[in-house]
């Protein structure tokens, strides 16, 4: 039979590893919108900060989605920013805006 200090040496041991397993985990999960909105990475830079295009970090996540809905909409015409928005449902929009408007400009 264990002794109780065996037992609870082992407890602890156990919930050390539980709690460091969480930790990796969490730290392994990309915020959310993140992976979605590296698709714009391409043309707009990382975290939305790129030259040569629109500065989406920072921007407001409500004036973003719009934007994407617009485009969706074809009121923007059928370029290319019309063909990405359409791969996007309102969720995943709503995440993707939501990541790009707390990135620091």
């Amino acid at each position: 039979m264990m002794s109780s200090r065996v037992a609870l040496a082992l407890l602890i041991a156990a919930a050390a590893l539980a709690a460091s397993q969480a930790a990796i985990a969490q730290t392994a999960i990309s915020p959310p919108g993140r992976l979605l909105a590296s698709n714009c990475f391409q043309c707009h830079g990382t975290n939305g900060k790129g030259p040569g295009f629109d500065k989406l970090a920072g921007k407001s996540a409500r004036k973003l989605f719009k934007e994407m809905k617009d485009y969706q909409a074809g009121k923007e015409g059928d370029g290319i920013m019309a063909r990405h928005a359409m791969g996007y449902s309102d969720a995943q929009l709503r995440e993707l805006c939501q990541w790009l408007s707390q990135q620091r400009r």
